[in-house]
């Protein structure tokens, strides 16, 4: 669904004459196991999703259409999804989502930072005839209309936006904190500072940089020539783009959410960069009001839907009938007997006979053994639980074979295979 202002002939023009690139090569150390093989974009998110699906989804609703996904780390499962879900723009209208791993037209090295990811692409950009450039990060869970952005870029004659929120100032120091004067004009920029700037009159927030930028195409290419010429640079547009631009051009702020809009003004952002924060916002799901609302009809989040057969509950050999309760449970998942409480199954999960699963989270194709029991657990792929076994339960012994984080949240790594009772 794409909306118009009242110049729409005006709109869609900005629209077309806009390239979004979309960086998706994150390595995601911070989320292993479940990225020892797929790249952090690519992990799987709310019963159905991927994380990349919220940012596509958000261009999706914005009305771009042309796209380009910089991939690099572990991308196979990414590519594949993306040609599985993303499939769906006509290149003959010169619509795409199209995924570009390093080319290395400049050198023999991979993507050195944002900034670098972007000099080695800059044919693709020189020969998109855009105007401006879009560039988004695709590992963070949240819904945003880009087209409002791009209006005030417009609007505002920027030579260069930076979407920003407000942040609690104890964790300002994981972004780039930046300070504004009356008319949103940025003044200064940190990258992830030890102590960070409060907001004038709010000395526990502060205003953070989101890794949304809008930039005119020509001060971009100039500043990534620059950029790449500097043998003290990291190629970072948060640690050395930004702070060079904001001395010499004009760098406005966006101010994420507002009070009207299409996007409901909840300001819901989250950076699920570790096993902690991804099993929150996962949970946050079960909410009776969830701060995510997957169910909001003109802004809904676009993913590969696999054909799978509907969700079942049906009795187990003992008689007991299969439960979930408070649970998000996806197509093709049979509880045959088995209790699930306030968890999440993605497709094709089995719980057999009197198994118990409690604030867990199961990907494709998990098979829980009859009596098994899990608490507060994130399974992955293609692992078949043993009967009887206990996870969750004791934090020493899943220590021994699994990753624990400092919640407690037990991860049990993709085709895991238990080759001993445990």
């Amino acid at each position: 669904m794409t909306y118009f202002s009242a110049t729409q002939s005006g709109k869609r023009q900005m629209l077309d004459n806009t390239l979004t690139i979309l960086l998706a090569g994150g390595v995601g150390s911070r989320l292993q196991p479940l990225t020892s093989d797929r790249a952090k974009p690519a992990v799987p998110f709310g019963g159905k999703y991927r994380i990349i699906d919220f940012s596509l989804s958000n261009c999706l609703h914005s009305g771009l259409r042309r796209i380009l996904v910089l991939t690099q780390y572990k991308s196979h499962s990414l590519n594949k999804h993306l040609r599985d879900g993303w499939s769906i723009f006509n290149p003959e209208l010169g619509e795409y989502v199209t995924a570009v791993p390093p080319q290395m037209r400049t050198g023999e090295r991979w993507y050195a930072g944002t900034a670098d990811a972007i000099y080695q692409n800059l044919y693709l950009l020189e020969r998109s005839g855009a105007e401006q450039v879009l560039i988004l990060s695709g590992d963070h869970i949240y819904r945003m209309d880009y087209a409002a952005m791009l209006r005030r870029h417009r609007d505002s004659n920027a030579d260069v936006s930076i979407a920003c929120m407000q942040v609690p100032l104890a964790e300002a120091g994981s972004f780039g904190v930046v300070s504004v004067d009356d008319g949103q004009r940025i003044t200064d920029f940190h990258e992830k500072p030890e102590r960070a700037t409060a907001l004038p009159g709010r000395p526990d927030t502060a205003l953070v940089s989101m890794g949304i930028y809008v930039f005119s195409m020509g001060l971009l290419q100039e500043t990534l020539h620059t950029d790449h010429d500097l043998a003290d640079s990291s190629h970072d547009f948060g640690r050395d783009i930004l702070p060079r631009l904001i001395r010499e051009h004009r760098v406005q702020a966006y101010p994420f959410g507002g009070e009207t809009g299409r996007v409901s003004p909840d300001r819901y952002w989250r950076d699920v960069g570790t096993i902690d924060a991804y099993y929150e916002a996962n949970m946050e799901l079960l909410k009776p009001m969830p701060a995510l609302n997957l169910y909001q009809d003109d802004w809904t989040i676009r993913s590969y839907q696999p054909q799978t057969p509907p969700a079942r509950t049906v009795p187990g050999s003992s008689g007991n009938e299969g439960i979930f309760i408070n649970s998000i449970v996806a197509g093709g998942a049979v509880i045959a007997g088995g209790s699930v409480q306030h968890s999440i199954l993605f497709p094709h999960v089995f719980i057999d006979d009197e198994a118990q699963i409690q604030g867990s989270i199961l990907f494709d194709r998990v098979r829980i053994g009859e009596g098994a029991r899990l608490r507060n657990c994130i399974v992955d792929k293609d692992v078949r639980i043993p009967q009887q076994a206990r996870i969750g339960f004791d934090p020493e012994a899943d220590r021994q074979r699994f990753s624990v984080s400092p919640g407690g949240i037990v991860v049990v790594p993709k085709g895991y295979r238990f080759e001993d009772p445990p």
